[in-house]
C-alpha cells in the first residue's frame, strides 16, 4: 500500500467540503482530466463520480465510489480506472495544532494493477499521491467550495 501525509493550513471540514464536492475531482486528483457526471447523492455511500483519465484524444471514461464516509475525519473510494483496473483509496484528516494532517493510502485491488509488484506500484503511487494531496491543499486552504 502506498501512503503519504501532508500538513494543511486548514480545517479537517476544509478537507471534507472539497471532497464532498465532486466536481471538484478533477482539480485535485492527479490523472483524473474532466468530470462526465455526478451522482445526486454524492457523496453518500454507493454513489457515483463519472470521469475520465487522460489526455485527450486518448480519453478513458470511468468512475470513483463512495464505500464509505466518515466527514471529517475519513472517506474510503473506489477508483475505477480500467485498463488498468481498480484502487482502494482511503483518504484520513485529523485535527493538529496548526490545522490538520491528511492521510492518503492507496493500494490496487483489482485488474493489472493488482498483479505488479508493489516494490514498482508504491513508489509510482507515492509520487503521483504527494501532487494530488498537494492540489487538495490548495483547494482546502483556500476554501473552495
Amino acid at each position: 500500500m502506498a501512503s503519504n501525509t501532508r500538513d494543511l493550513s486548514c480545517t479537517t471540514e476544509d478537507v471534507f467540503r472539497v471532497l464532498a464536492n465532486g466536481w471538484l475531482y478533477p482539480s485535485w486528483v492527479v490523472g483524473a482530466s474532466r468530470m462526465r457526471d455526478v451522482d445526486a447523492s454524492w457523496p453518500q455511500v454507493g454513489s457515483q463520480l463519472h470521469h475520465s483519465v487522460g489526455v485527450w484524444p486518448a480519453l478513458l471514461d470511468d468512475t470513483t465510489e463512495v464505500l464509505a464516509w466518515d466527514p471529517p475525519r475519513r472517506v474510503v473510494l473506489r477508483a475505477r480506472g480500467w485498463p488498468m483496473g481498480e484502487a482502494q483509496v482511503t483518504l484520513r484528516a485529523r485535527t493538529t495544532p496548526t490545522g490538520c494532517q491528511v492521510r492518503i493510502d492507496e493500494e490496487p485491488v483489482k485488474g493489472p494493477a493488482a498483479l505488479i509488484p508493489r516494490i514498482l506500484t508504491t513508489p509510482m503511487l507515492r509520487w503521483r499521491n504527494a501532487e494530488t494531496l498537494h492540489r487538495l491543499g490548495y483547494l482546502a486552504e483556500g476554501h473552495a467550495v
